[in-house]
């Protein structure tokens, strides 16, 4: 079945961006980038072939919003990273720890004066997404914290950055506010900016590790909430800001856990988001009592009780019984559903299979529809 987009979000069936993804393009990807074996031209005709085939996928399972899957991504984070004016990725003989697996050495490095450039490539990356679909198509990008949070001290080398934190946030809004006028000039009116270092700023572990560096946790959340309110609040009216938080995501393992407490206050007060994507599929996420700070009002938190980290299939019953928990703490009507996670936030992807993602993706529309009658109610 096709979905018919409404006018804007928020939806009541949502998913975070990333999909798996499926043979070709790794293959065509190796070929490209390791094995100098096949042109660019060949690469992005083959990352075209499976955007339509996700989209197909999404408005199949009667989604009312698509991304393009990430199809052209290495990583979530780090490939729109790489595009801004003065920031660097470079790759060294270490990676991230995860949970059990570390991630691929890459590591952003700040090299000079922070902009968004106007020839970003993802700004062609969502035009082409809005070419092939028939619903609502949205894009998602790294929020303004990432840049700051994934680049370790020694690794800024514009020294008034380093010397002076206020003005590297300062320039990353600026960054990010040019980066939200230029998506929507581009046509977009659904953009999700994932700002998960909120989440990982409520895990003990990160919070010591901060303070050992000199840094304020509870202050780093107040900053990550005025940059991310600094780059949107000067969006048209017409243009819905989402942002997701989770505690890592790589080949199905995490890298954080603790309850939302510290920052919600922040995340739902300060930073003037529209719609929240929130990790709640296992008991590292805590409970459900933070959302008792969401405002009433036309905000909505994406509550995400189905797991990309496993193809095991929750009940629709089991979410039941979840959302009417949640709604002891915020009001029903201010609630929907996602995966909690993308299904392949680095190109490696989750262990689940396509078919695990689809069925996962059909049970996204299946408990809007039995909760809210539907998934743009």
């Amino acid at each position: 079945m096709t979905a018919q987009a409404p006018v804007r979000p928020p939806f009541r069936a949502d998913h975070v961006g990333s999909l798996l993804r499926p043979d070709p393009v790794k293959q065509a990807r190796k070929k490209f980038y390791e094995d100098k074996s096949i042109d660019a031209e060949e690469l992005a005709g083959i990352e075209d072939a499976a955007i339509r085939e996700v989209v197909k996928l999404q408005q199949d399972a009667g989604l009312p919003v698509v991304t393009d899957g990430e199809m052209r991504r290495s990583f979530w984070h780090y490939d729109f990273m790489g595009g801004l004016t003065g920031l660097d990725l470079e790759e060294r003989d270490e990676g991230v720890q995860f949970h059990g697996v570390k991630l691929r050495p890459i590591f952003p490095t700040i090299t000079d004066k922070l902009d968004f450039p106007d020839d970003h490539p993802m700004l062609e990356h969502y035009k082409f997404l809005a070419g092939v679909t028939e619903v609502m198509p949205k894009i998602s990008i790294p929020g303004p914290s990432c840049s700051h949070f994934r680049t370790a001290i020694e690794d800024i080398h514009v020294k008034e950055y380093r010397d002076d934190p206020e003005a590297l946030f300062a320039d990353l809004a600026k960054t990010y506010a040019k980066a939200v006028k230029a998506f929507y000039d581009a046509g977009c009116r659904y953009l999700q900016m994932d700002d998960i270092f909120f989440a990982y700023l409520c895990d003990p572990k990160h919070r010591a590790a901060r303070k050992a560096d000199g840094q304020d946790p509870d202050w780093l959340i107040e900053r990550y909430a005025w940059m991310m309110h600094g780059a949107i609040k000067d969006r048209p009216e017409d243009m819905t800001i989402g942002m997701h938080m989770c505690r890592g995501n790589f080949v199905s393992t995490y890298a954080a856990e603790g309850a939302y407490d510290p920052a919600a206050d922040a995340i739902f007060n300060q930073t003037g988001v529209d719609i929240y994507f929130m990790e709640y599929d296992t008991e590292r996420a805590g409970g459900l009592e933070p959302l008792r700070l969401l405002p009433k009002g036309k905000k909505r938190v994406m509550t995400g009780f189905i797991t990309t980290k496993t193809g095991d299939l929750e009940e629709l019953d089991d979410l039941k019984r979840k959302f009417d928990e949640a709604s002891k703490h915020a009001d029903i009507a201010q609630l929907g559903i996602a995966p909690q996670c993308g299904f392949a936030s680095t190109e490696e992807g989750n262990k689940v299979t396509i078919d695990d993602e689809k069925r996962k993706l059909d049970l996204v529309v299946r408990t809007a529809e039995a909760i809210w009658g539907g998934v743009a109610t």
